[in-house]
Protein backbone atom coordinates (compact mmCIF):
# COMPACT_ATOMS: atom_id res chain seq x y z
CA UNK A 1 0.00 0.00 0.00
CA UNK A 2 1.33 3.41 -0.98
CA UNK A 3 -0.55 6.26 0.59
CA UNK A 4 -0.45 9.85 -0.56
CA UNK A 5 -1.15 13.02 1.40
CA UNK A 6 -2.75 15.53 -0.94
CA UNK A 7 -4.10 19.02 -0.58
CA UNK A 8 -7.65 18.76 -1.95
CA UNK A 9 -7.77 20.44 -5.35
CA UNK A 10 -11.49 20.21 -5.95
CA UNK A 11 -14.73 20.82 -4.09
CA UNK A 12 -15.75 17.15 -4.26
CA UNK A 13 -12.68 16.01 -2.32
CA UNK A 14 -13.02 18.88 0.15
CA UNK A 15 -16.66 17.86 0.67
CA UNK A 16 -15.55 14.27 1.44
CA UNK A 17 -13.09 15.61 3.99
CA UNK A 18 -15.73 17.83 5.59
CA UNK A 19 -18.24 14.96 5.78
CA UNK A 20 -15.73 12.66 7.49
CA UNK A 21 -14.69 15.51 9.79
CA UNK A 22 -18.29 16.13 10.88
CA UNK A 23 -18.95 12.41 11.42
CA UNK A 24 -15.67 11.50 13.13
CA UNK A 25 -15.36 14.21 15.77
CA UNK A 26 -17.78 15.24 18.52
CA UNK A 27 -19.27 18.70 18.11
CA UNK A 28 -17.55 19.94 21.29
CA UNK A 29 -14.15 19.21 19.70
CA UNK A 30 -14.78 20.65 16.23
CA UNK A 31 -13.84 24.06 14.95
CA UNK A 32 -16.16 25.46 12.28
CA UNK A 33 -14.98 23.88 9.01
CA UNK A 34 -15.14 27.32 7.36
CA UNK A 35 -12.54 28.56 9.88
CA UNK A 36 -10.27 25.60 9.07
CA UNK A 37 -10.60 26.40 5.36
CA UNK A 38 -9.83 30.08 6.01
CA UNK A 39 -6.74 29.16 8.06
CA UNK A 40 -5.69 26.87 5.21
CA UNK A 41 -5.91 29.77 2.74
CA UNK A 42 -3.76 31.80 5.19
CA UNK A 43 -1.13 29.04 5.23
CA UNK A 44 -1.63 28.26 8.93
CA UNK A 45 -3.47 24.97 8.48
CA UNK A 46 -2.93 22.04 6.14
CA UNK A 47 -6.01 20.12 5.07
CA UNK A 48 -4.77 16.81 3.72
CA UNK A 49 -6.64 14.05 1.95
CA UNK A 50 -5.21 10.61 2.69
CA UNK A 51 -5.47 8.59 -0.51
CA UNK A 52 -4.44 5.40 -2.22
CA UNK A 53 -4.68 5.16 -6.00
CA UNK A 54 -7.02 8.15 -6.08
CA UNK A 55 -9.37 6.66 -3.46
CA UNK A 56 -10.20 8.75 -0.42
CA UNK A 57 -9.18 6.97 2.80
CA UNK A 58 -9.11 9.67 5.43
CA UNK A 59 -8.13 13.13 6.52
CA UNK A 60 -5.41 14.94 8.41
CA UNK A 61 -5.78 18.57 9.44
CA UNK A 62 -2.75 20.23 10.99
CA UNK A 63 -1.89 23.59 12.52
CA UNK A 64 1.62 24.77 11.67
CA UNK A 65 3.79 27.22 13.58
CA UNK A 66 7.57 27.52 13.37
CA UNK A 67 9.07 24.06 13.94
CA UNK A 68 5.85 22.64 15.43
CA UNK A 69 2.92 20.93 13.79
CA UNK A 70 -0.24 20.00 15.68
CA UNK A 71 -2.12 17.04 14.24
CA UNK A 72 -5.41 18.73 15.01
CA UNK A 73 -7.71 16.16 13.37
CA UNK A 74 -6.87 12.71 12.03
CA UNK A 75 -9.46 10.18 10.92
CA UNK A 76 -9.82 7.29 8.55
CA UNK A 77 -13.04 6.56 6.70
CA UNK A 78 -15.12 4.07 8.70
CA UNK A 79 -14.65 1.08 6.41
CA UNK A 80 -10.87 1.62 6.33
CA UNK A 81 -10.39 1.48 10.11
CA UNK A 82 -8.61 -1.52 11.59
CA UNK A 83 -6.90 -2.42 8.30
CA UNK A 84 -3.53 -0.77 8.82
CA UNK A 85 -4.30 2.40 6.88
CA UNK A 86 -4.15 4.60 9.98
CA UNK A 87 -0.63 3.39 10.82
CA UNK A 88 0.49 3.94 7.24
CA UNK A 89 -1.06 7.39 7.20
CA UNK A 90 0.63 8.34 10.48
CA UNK A 91 3.99 7.21 9.09
CA UNK A 92 3.33 9.25 5.94
CA UNK A 93 2.51 12.29 8.09
CA UNK A 94 5.71 11.80 10.08
CA UNK A 95 7.69 11.80 6.81
CA UNK A 96 5.70 14.75 5.43
CA UNK A 97 6.57 16.84 8.48
CA UNK A 98 10.06 15.42 8.96
CA UNK A 99 12.27 17.65 11.08
CA UNK A 100 9.32 19.24 12.84
CA UNK A 101 7.98 18.59 16.32
CA UNK A 102 4.59 16.91 15.93
CA UNK A 103 2.02 17.37 18.69
CA UNK A 104 -1.05 15.17 19.07
CA UNK A 105 -4.00 15.65 21.43
CA UNK A 106 -6.17 12.78 22.63
CA UNK A 107 -9.04 12.72 25.09
CA UNK A 108 -7.69 11.63 28.44
CA UNK A 109 -7.67 7.99 29.45
CA UNK A 110 -7.20 9.01 33.10
CA UNK A 111 -10.86 9.57 33.93
CA UNK A 112 -14.14 7.75 33.45
CA UNK A 113 -15.96 8.35 30.18
CA UNK A 114 -18.63 6.66 28.10
CA UNK A 115 -16.06 6.10 25.37
CA UNK A 116 -13.14 5.13 27.61
CA UNK A 117 -12.40 1.91 25.70
CA UNK A 118 -12.22 3.91 22.45
CA UNK A 119 -9.87 6.42 24.10
CA UNK A 120 -7.62 3.62 25.34
CA UNK A 121 -7.54 2.05 21.84
CA UNK A 122 -6.63 5.44 20.36
CA UNK A 123 -3.78 5.93 22.83
CA UNK A 124 -2.54 2.39 22.16
CA UNK A 125 -2.64 3.10 18.40
CA UNK A 126 -0.42 6.14 18.81
CA UNK A 127 1.99 4.38 21.18
CA UNK A 128 2.40 1.37 18.86
CA UNK A 129 3.22 3.83 16.09
CA UNK A 130 6.05 5.49 18.03
CA UNK A 131 4.16 8.46 19.46
CA UNK A 132 5.00 9.19 23.10
CA UNK A 133 3.40 11.02 26.03
CA UNK A 134 4.73 14.47 26.80
CA UNK A 135 3.79 14.13 30.46
CA UNK A 136 1.24 16.92 30.64
CA UNK A 137 -2.44 17.40 29.95
CA UNK A 138 -4.43 20.42 28.88
CA UNK A 139 -7.98 21.57 29.37
CA UNK A 140 -8.91 22.50 25.82
CA UNK A 141 -12.28 24.27 25.70
CA UNK A 142 -13.39 22.18 28.68
CA UNK A 143 -12.15 18.85 27.30
CA UNK A 144 -9.24 17.22 29.12
CA UNK A 145 -6.58 16.19 26.61
CA UNK A 146 -3.38 14.20 26.95
CA UNK A 147 -0.62 15.71 24.85
CA UNK A 148 1.64 13.40 22.83
CA UNK A 149 4.48 13.90 20.36
CA UNK A 150 6.70 12.21 17.82
CA UNK A 151 9.40 11.61 20.45
CA UNK A 152 10.32 15.29 20.54
CA UNK A 153 10.15 17.60 23.55
CA UNK A 154 7.41 20.22 23.67
CA UNK A 155 6.48 22.22 26.75
CA UNK A 156 2.98 23.35 27.67
CA UNK A 157 4.01 26.95 26.92
CA UNK A 158 5.17 25.98 23.41
CA UNK A 159 1.92 24.06 22.86
CA UNK A 160 -0.12 27.08 23.99
CA UNK A 161 2.01 29.42 21.86
CA UNK A 162 1.14 27.42 18.74
CA UNK A 163 -2.57 28.08 19.33
CA UNK A 164 -2.13 31.72 20.35
CA UNK A 165 0.09 32.60 17.37
CA UNK A 166 -2.21 30.89 14.87
CA UNK A 167 -5.69 31.53 16.30
CA UNK A 168 -5.12 34.64 18.40
CA UNK A 169 -4.76 35.77 22.01
CA UNK A 170 -8.33 34.70 22.81
CA UNK A 171 -7.06 31.10 22.90
CA UNK A 172 -5.30 31.74 26.24
CA UNK A 173 -8.61 31.67 28.07
CA UNK A 174 -9.64 28.36 26.45
CA UNK A 175 -6.45 26.33 27.01
CA UNK A 176 -5.22 25.69 30.53
CA UNK A 177 -2.67 23.25 31.93
CA UNK A 178 -4.11 20.41 33.99
CA UNK A 179 -2.26 20.51 37.29
CA UNK A 180 -2.60 16.81 38.10
CA UNK A 181 -3.59 13.60 36.34
CA UNK A 182 -6.91 13.08 38.10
Amino acid sequence: MKLELLHPDDQARLAQIETLYLNAFPKCERKPFSVICQKSREGVTDILSIEEDGRFLGLAITINFEDKVLLDYFAMDGEKRGKGYGSLALKALTRYYEGRRMIIEIETTAQKADNLSERIRRKHFYHKNGITDLGFMADLFGVRMEILSNKTAVTFDEYLELYVKTYGEKMRKHIKPVRNNT
